[in-house]
């Protein structure tokens, strides 16, 4: 998904205050958008007067000694850290951005100096960041690992429990029993955001649902299996399947921990396998792919709600579409603060007397926009027959 705007423009006003005087074409760089975009950009954030722009170059509105310093360190780049919070998230991941921008919050209001560092892709690029941050003197971590995988994830599990600073995940849990079960944690409770899905679509009177999903994070996998194990639970609900919400949702090529996951590249027809199920509902994760799904079953001719109701899953952009989606809003802003606020309650004691290990969990909301409504009588139209 591409960055939003505000966000990629928040990290540029984050370069930016941390160093003073930045060029456009080392901004581009960093975030891996073109010069022309920065320079927008740029010029906007001065416009608003959060910056001043030079020729070619980016400058704080005030002196940089006023201003908190967030470095924005990238994959094998050295950081000053010392004294600071290091706070790693992973590049292009919107819902984990509003996270981050909770913790910020939290960690400025406190006075506390924030080193953050954007990891790459890339599997496993999250440690050389918390090595280098931890070498350079931080305090504490936040941090939001990508975990695209089971196996990823575990493969994470035994250096990020050995870290020596206070350390607290976000919008993470880790599988029950394993290393990290006694590592602090806040993340939201995605079993009960998908139980609200189900009980609207359930409440408004549909019987046949079904989840199309992504299964490339932590967050996916819980839905996944919070959905099946739900929809079975439920009397209501006479049939429910799940499939991938987009050939691209899953972490590549097919491993040990994907056997069970379909790897066909071919687009979801939501259409036809609505049609086939006789479902007259969906929940849609997440919401880039709920809205592509949502076009394209406008032109296939299925409406949106008339003759299919939606709830998409992580409300980023989903109330942006031509159709406002009704969605499940997991609370990502709170989740960084209260991560934030656990890890400076930590740092405040001395070490080993700051009482027993937390595990919060931050209950979701839904949004609702119209995009779910009463079944009808119609069922979907069947695609018209193309032209010779």
């Amino acid at each position: 998904m591409r960055e939003p705007v505000e966000l990629r423009r928040q990290r540029i006003l984050a370069v930016v205050r941390s160093r003073g005087a930045v060029k456009v074409s080392v901004l581009a760089a960093e975030l891996e958008v073109s010069v022309v975009t920065v320079r927008r950009d740029v010029e906007e954030l001065a416009r608003a007067g959060r910056l001043r722009r030079g020729h070619g170059v980016a400058r704080p509105a005030g002196p940089v000694e006023e201003v908190a310093a967030v470095p924005a360190a990238r994959s094998g780049e050295p950081a000053a850290d010392g004294g600071a919070v290091a706070l790693v998230v992973p590049e292009r991941h919107s819902y984990l951005y509003e996270t981050l921008h909770g913790a910020r919050t939290a960690l400025e209001e406190s006075g506390m100096r924030i080193a953050l560092h954007i990891a790459s892709q890339a599997a496993g690029a999250e440690r050389p960041l918390v090595e280098g941050a931890l070498a350079a003197g931080a305090r504490g971590l936040l941090i939001a690992p990508r975990w695209r995988s089971a196996v990823s994830e575990e493969a994470d599990y035994g250096w990020l429990a050995e870290v020596d600073v206070p350390t607290v995940l976000m919008e993470r849990r880790p599988r029950p029993g394993s290393a990290l079960h006694a590592l602090d944690s806040v993340c939201s409770d995605h079993w009960y955001g998908t139980y609200l899905a189900v009980d609207h679509l359930v409440a408004l009177g549909h019987r046949r649902i079904v989840l199309a999903a992504r299964d490339d994070s932590p967050t996916a996998r819980r839905i996944r299996a919070a959905f099946a194990e739900i929809a079975a639970a439920r009397p209501e609900v006479e049939d429910w399947s799940v499939v991938l919400s987009s050939p691209d949702a899953v972490p590549g090529p097919p491993g040990p921990d994907l056997a069970a996951v379909p790897h066909d590249r071919t687009p979801l027809d939501l259409a036809a396998l609505l049609r086939e199920r006789g479902a007259t509902a969906a929940v849609l994760h997440g919401d880039v792919d709920a809205l592509m799904l949502v076009q394209r079953l406008a032109e296939q001719g299925v409406r949106v709600p008339r003759d299919c109701s939606v709830v998409a899953y992580d409300d980023v952009v989903a109330a942006l579409g031509g159709t406002p989606l009704t969605a499940v809003a997991p609370p990502k802003a709170e989740i960084g603060r209260a991560a934030a606020e656990l890890l400076l309650y930590r740092l405040a004691r001395p070490l080993g007397a700051a009482g027993p290990v937390r595990r919060i969990e931050l209950l979701p909301t839904l949004k609702v926009r119209g995009s779910a409504q009463k079944p009808t009588a119609r069922s979907i139209p069947r695609p018209t027959p193309a032209e010779d």
